[in-house]
């Protein structure tokens, strides 16, 4: 649908078709982050791997991809956006196929490195493009599109990659990249175009090869990390700590490299925008609460109340199915109210969300957990949608990329933060609970014994006084204690995040609201 063009000027095509074009990459690298993790036993019976070495299949992909996404603006113009993306585009289709014919561990980890590398520009382009695609007055209804794909990635991932495993094999979780991709290829190839503000590189720019180093040796050390610390018991494994130091001193040193730099590949001095930097802290704690609660919830229901993987499911689902629909709806209030309030409400009602969440315990019944996930469904878009519309507010158009790359590493990351503080703190809280609770199973204890005595004599009748009952009962007992503990180390770790949605609300006083009507610059074309 383009339409006749001034010449030197790109065409003009409606703003929905852009659209389109832009959130099939989108949707298929987000889905692809979740996509392999119901498939990973199938994955290691197939390919005659160990239980450590297949959980590789994810982290490679995660390394890949964090490493990428910060410099993909940087690459972006250095190729030309357009040219980029349809790189990655390929890159990531093309590595797909290669995943699913993988004969090898080692193959199917090196072709998902490569698929991450692909899939590392996707997100930010799609959403710099978005940006400058739709008027400034409408870019929180861009943004609530975009969030669309964010919320519906997760949802559907699992539910595609357990259909596909279960119904065909394993192999086709990755072929399905590949129609999406072609037809994804073809629409940014006839409808996305390079503004012609967008900056270019001269030719024979001098890359900026410290900092290349520098931060592919710093974010993918700490992505390793936050993916493997837990297991390895963090700092007590010689791998994480090393790791850690490695990115530390990388990633302190490219900050200060690349403030000198004169073409960085990572250009940080955007952060003396004040509403931009701030915007920024706030996305990632609130991702760091809000992915973490996501990975809580299932835990304690397919954990502790013996919920199934279809049942847990189903307490999911609507929670995501209101911050589908919703999302929209936040966007057109951004074009009328400010949009500061509609943050202090997502920060509100995610806070009351996460608040219900810590007070469940081991007797709560299906309604209760729905009822709190759909609360925090419609807290996410309130949340999501106009915080990214006020941190891009005062960003100018030509360092739009640059903006989008940092803006969704630190989403990335806040996420990954966010899971393994809380499978940490998790498990420390339970072995607090644990060692407290305990004390109070002794012999010297009236209400203990009374409790063995009684469960001893149910299980007499039951399955009569041959065997030693009471051993049992106490067995029992102590199985139903450590449940207990776990349970008051889920209340926990839901509690802190709620509070920490709580103290982001302080962050409303350095966020600017952007003016509207004629003030705001329109769109290129428009």
């Amino acid at each position: 649908m383009a339409l006749l063009k001034p010449p030197g000027e790109q065409p003009l095509v409606n703003k929905w078709i852009i659209t389109l074009a832009v959130m099939i990459p989108t949707l298929i690298e987000i889905l692809d982050t979740s996509v392999a993790n119901v498939a990973l036993n199938h994955i290691q019976g197939s390919l005659s791997a160990g239980q450590e070495e297949v959980t590789w299949v994810l982290t490679s992909y995660l390394v890949a991809n964090a490493v990428v996404i910060p410099m993909s603006g940087w690459l972006a113009r250095v190729l030309g956006r357009k040219r980029y993306l349809m790189a990655s585009l390929v890159m990531f289709t093309a590595s797909s196929l290669l995943c699913g014919a993988a004969v090898s561990l080692p193959e199917l980890i090196f072709f998902r490195i490569l698929q991450g590398i692909g899939g590392g520009g996707l997100q930010p382009m799609s959403q710099a493009i978005l940006l400058e695609t739709f008027p400034a007055r409408q870019r929180g209804l861009a943004m609530s599109i975009f969030g669309m794909g964010v919320v519906l990635g997760p949802i559907l991932g699992p539910l595609l990659g357990g259909y596909l495993t279960d119904n065909f094999t394993w192999r086709w979780i990755f072929y399905i990249n590949l129609p999406i991709g072609i037809l994804a290829l073809y629409m940014v190839q006839s409808f996305v175009f390079d503004p012609h503000y967008m900056e270019r590189s001269e030719k024979g720019e001098k890359i900026d090869t410290v900092g290349l180093a520098l931060l592919c040796l710093g974010i993918g050390c700490l992505q390793i990390v936050l993916d493997k610390g837990q297991t390895d018991d963090w700092f007590s494994s010689n791998l994480i700590l090393g790791l850690a130091l490695v990115s530390a001193v990388s990633l302190v040193t490219l900050v200060f490299w690349e403030l000198c730099h004169e073409r960085p590949i990572v250009d940080l001095r955007i952060f003396k925008n004040v509403s931009f930097a701030t915007g920024n802290a706030v996305m990632f704690l609130g991702f760091f609460a809000f992915f973490g609660s996501i990975v809580l919830l299932p835990m304690f229901l397919q954990g502790l109340m013996g919920y199934t993987a279809f049942l847990a499911g189903l307490v999911l689902g609507p929670g995501g199915g209101v911050a589908l629909f919703a999302m929209p709806v936040v966007g057109k209030l951004t074009e009328r109210v400010d949009s500061r309030l509609l943050l202090g409400t997502g920060l509100l009602v995610n806070a009351l969300a996460l608040w219900i969440m810590s007070g469940f315990n081991l007797h709560i019944d299906f309604t209760t957990a729905v009822s709190a996930r759909l609360l925090q469904g419609l807290g996410m878009p309130l949340f999501f949608v106009s915080l990214t519309y006020l941190t891009y507010a005062t960003v100018p158009r030509e360092q739009m990329n640059n903006a989008a790359a940092i803006f969704n590493l630190l989403r990335n990351l806040g996420g990954s933060f966010g899971v393994a503080f809380v499978t940490t703190l998790l498990a420390r809280r339970s072995q607090h609970h644990q060692s407290h609770l305990i004390q109070h199973l002794n012999d010297l204890s009236p209400n203990y014994t009374y409790h063995v005595n009684t469960l001893t004599q149910v299980l007499d009748w039951k399955l009569g006084s041959l065997s030693d009952n009471a051993l049992l009962a106490k067995g029992l007992i102590y199985q139903q204690m450590q449940a207990e503990a776990t349970a008051l180390a889920f209340n926990d770790t839901f509690y802190i995040q709620a509070l920490l949605f709580l103290v982001l609300l302080l962050s409303l006083v350095f966020l600017r609201q952007p003016p509207h009507g004629s003030k705001l610059s329109p769109p290129p074309g428009h």
